[in-house]
């Protein structure tokens, strides 16, 4: 190796040193050759100014994704996954040796030893294996309902208005049926008359409203939204190590959306409303020496796609926010251009896996995000995104000082858990023994806008898929609040604490209309603010 390789591996060694905890990523690599010597590590305490991961299809994405996060796990730190291939739910199981992966432990310097990771295995409104993930619409809002719907302008705005009526009126918006309730009643004559001073709602505007709210619901959104909502809370969670050594492990929270790919716009839409959400909760911390969540936000160039101006800006003020309650947010995506730039501008950390340039369009986004990378003597950028091999990654991180580290051709370690799906008896199994699967496994159907409304007037039957309620239909009986899911707890325990310990009381107090018809405030995104 030549003086110029040695200083520069000296120079890579020094700038990517940290004093605190840090995910080893892998060993730098000149001309070829892994030096165990030079590690490339990402400090834990500036994860929460968030990160990158792209790459072609098949460079090693997925695995990267795995390498951190059982990493953070092993530090503490709980993360959220993003499951959209199906194949990340091996993480909770400890990896198979392989001569392959011996070999490139061997090669970066890796002491590997198969481990698991505590994990939680969740389905967007139960579809799939998991525990159920749910929200009310009211949660949900009009701005981000808005958005999965693809509504114009003009029924954007109308539906906001249905959302205020609502709020003001103590209707509880708790799923699709309760809004196509709302909708159905404020233009019945009775309706037009509650709309007074509030501007008005078209028949037309209505109509196109109800029918994709019925087609959105025969797409399985049916599932999805209701109570018990899911307390964000729940993804901070650390649990015991698995070999009783000392220290809590971060829970890893796996939400599988292979079942629901069919509808993009609701995955996509439904993480953001969770990053929303975690703002709303989360105190200000400030600077952490280690990030309280770690959130994977895969195939992020759905949440953009067709996006406008107003909502990518949302976006970005998201996750600009979303920084000082200790939440780093690792968006994962194949090309940085799939990223607006007022997103990509505050990721700090980049692991890119090879790029491809088979057409002119290609060409030009590989030049785009090479000229994003600090400028190196050693590399030649451009050439190099396009010649790394599977599991290895043009790095560049911020140092503990915030200092832009050297771009860094990266040989990755193997991860340590299972680099396959769990079997579905295995996965079966977890979700059985969750905690959360007492929670939010059972549906909570309780009094709101539907119920009230029909007391009003008569209504349809409530199945999926059936038309909105509407003045002439024919009457349904009220349904009976549901009971309470959790087993009574010890007798010790009061009639009072047993009600506020119930998750249908949590439930209840995090829905967004209460009883006495409070007006409802909401922030990013037209979430409720608690």
């Amino acid at each position: 190796m030549t003086s110029s390789a040695d200083a520069f591996v000296a120079a890579v060694r020094d700038a990517y040193a940290t004093t605190g905890p840090a995910v080893q990523l892998g060993a730098l690599v000149v001309d070829g050759t892994a030096h165990p010597d030079a590690p490339v590590q990402l400090p834990l305490s500036v994860l929460n100014r968030h990160g990158l991961v792209a790459g072609a299809t098949g460079t090693g994405k997925t695995k990267t994704l795995q390498l951190v996060a059982e990493q953070l796990s092993a530090h503490g730190v709980p993360t959220f996954l993003t499951d959209v291939k199906g194949d990340l739910s091996g993480i909770a199981l400890p990896g198979q040796a392989s001569d392959r992966v011996t070999s490139r432990a061997a090669d970066v310097g890796q002491q590997w030893a198969p481990s698991g990771c505590p994990t939680e295995l969740l389905a967007l409104g139960g579809i799939g294996t998991g525990v159920p993930v749910r929200a009310t619409i009211t949660s949900f809002g009009p701005a981000l309902l808005a958005r999965v719907l693809d509504l114009s302008d003009v029924q954007a705005s109308s539906l906001a208005l249905v959302f205020h009526w609502a709020d003001k009126a103590g209707l509880p918006l708790l799923d699709l049926a309760d809004l196509r309730a709302v909708i159905t009643h404020l233009v019945s004559p009775e309706g037009k008359a509650d709309l007074e001073g509030l501007g008005g709602l078209s028949k037309q505007t209505a109509g196109v409203l109800l029918r994709e709210l019925l087609a959105f619901a025969d797409g399985g959104a049916d599932a999805f939204f209701g109570e018990p909502e899911l307390d964000v809370h729940d993804l901070l969670r650390t649990a015991p190590a698995a070999d009783g050594s000392a220290g809590e492990r971060g829970v890893v929270s796996c939400l599988e959306l292979p079942a629901v790919q069919g509808r993009p716009a609701l995955f996509s839409t439904f993480l953001l409303w969770l990053l929303a959400e975690l703002f709303e909760e989360l105190p200000e911390v400030g600077d952490l020496d280690k990030p309280k969540l770690v959130f994977f936000f895969d195939e992020a160039h759905l949440l953009f796609t067709g996006a406008s101006k107003d909502f990518v800006a949302q976006v970005a003020q998201t996750v600009r926010l979303v920084r000082s309650k200790g939440v780093g947010v690792v968006f994962v995506t194949q090309s940085p251009t799939d990223l607006p730039k007022e997103v990509l501008a505050q990721l700090g950390s980049r692991v890119q896996h090879a790029l491809r340039a088979f057409t002119p369009d290609d060409a030009k986004a590989l030049r785009a995000t090479a000229s994003t990378y600090p400028k190196s003597d050693q590399y030649d950028t451009e050439t190099l995104l396009t010649s790394v091999g599977t599991g290895e990654a043009v790095v560049t991180v911020l140092s503990e000082n915030g200092v832009p580290t050297p771009v860094a051709w990266t040989r990755l370690r193997a991860p340590q858990s299972l680099m396959a799906p769990a079997p579905e008896a295995e996965q079966q199994r977890i979700v059985a023994a969750s905690s959360l699967q007492a929670e939010y496994g059972t549906p909570i159907d309780r009094d709101s806008a539907y119920e009230r409304l029909t007391r009003k007037t008569a209504a349809p039957p409530r199945g999926a898929g059936q038309p909105a309620p509407s003045p002439s239909s024919s009457p349904e009986p009220a349904r009976e609040p549901a009971p309470a899911r959790r087993e009574a707890g010890p007798q010790e325990r009061s009639v009072v604490e047993q009600v506020l310990g119930s998750s249908a009381f949590r439930s209840f107090a995090r829905s967004a209309a209460s009883s006495l018809g409070r007006e409802i405030t909401r922030s990013l995104f037209g979430v409720r603010r608690r």
